[in-house]
């Protein structure tokens, strides 16, 4: 196994740990790093987006198993989830490498304002009949399922917010849900990039490595979630984001060669 292997296997423990946490797909926290490797953002973004197919099926059996997760209501979103991502691919081959990492950023930044200062803790659950429900989380999950995937995030941080304010879910709720959608949107998204051409084996092995390592990370964040108060949740959430900002803040000075380490 080489050295570079080996900070694979790293990143991947702490995806997963993430991905436990905050029912992310991980790709805050790998696309940054790839991109601190010097590897490209679409390079970056297909190893994230094989990775969550490890973590997210892991992740969601082991929800499921503690009864935290809400098998209908994960189907429904899974599946608005497979029609968005099925585009991915094209949105992928439509940027280039510099917008890529800038739509990255933004969306990061984007992302971090709304959980520092628009979403408050403990909503008050809305009521809607079954079938406004039901078309809100498919909706939410073709929308994040045709952004997330295409800059390698999974969706988990983008579908949070759309069902803490419509469904009025709290972020634990949340967590299990927005992580058994990172499946449907992980596979689909991973074929429309490989039947498109945007990864190769290559990628795909080094996705597989850090999906593998992503699973005992997974394990262990989703140990922590069940122990933790929804403010100190919502605390390393926004530690997770800060982070990766200023990691691909730096990866894009470097594309821009505004930096030169």
């Amino acid at each position: 196994m080489e050295i570079l292997d080996l900070a694979y296997l790293f990143v991947g423990i702490i995806t997963g740990i993430a991905s436990g946490l905050f029912g992310i797909g991980g790709g805050m926290i790998i696309v940054p790093f790839m991109l601190a490797l010097g590897i490209s953002s679409h390079h970056a973004v297909g190893i994230s987006v094989v990775q969550m197919i490890f973590s997210s099926i892991f992740g969601s059996y082991v929800n499921y198993k503690k009864k935290n997760l809400d098998l209908k209501n994960g189907f429904v979103v899974g599946l608005g989830g497979i029609l968005g991502a099925s585009f991915s691919g094209e949105i992928l081959k439509l940027l280039s490498d510099v917008a890529l990492t800038g739509i990255f950023l933004a969306t990061s930044c984007v992302f971090f304002l709304k959980y520092a200062f628009g979403i408050k803790e403990n909503p008050i659950q809305s009521q809607r009949s079954l079938l406004s429900k039901n078309i809100i989380l498919f909706c939410a999950g073709a929308f994040t399922g045709v952004f997330a995937i295409s800059l390698g995030i999974g969706g988990g941080l983008l579908i949070a917010p759309i069902l803490a304010y419509f469904l009025g879910y709290d972020s634990k709720k949340v967590v299990p849900l927005s992580l058994f959608f990172v499946i449907f949107a992980s596979i689909s998204g991973a074929i429309s990039f490989f039947r498109l051409g945007v990864i190769d084996y290559s990628i795909v092995y080094k996705g597989i490595i850090v999906g593998i390592a992503s699973m005992m990370g997974v394990l262990i964040g989703i140990k922590i979630m069940e122990k933790l108060r929804l403010s100190s949740h919502r605390k390393f959430l926004l530690c997770a984001y800060a982070l990766s900002i200023t990691m691909t803040f730096f990866g894009l000075l470097r594309k821009l060669e505004i930096l030169t380490f």
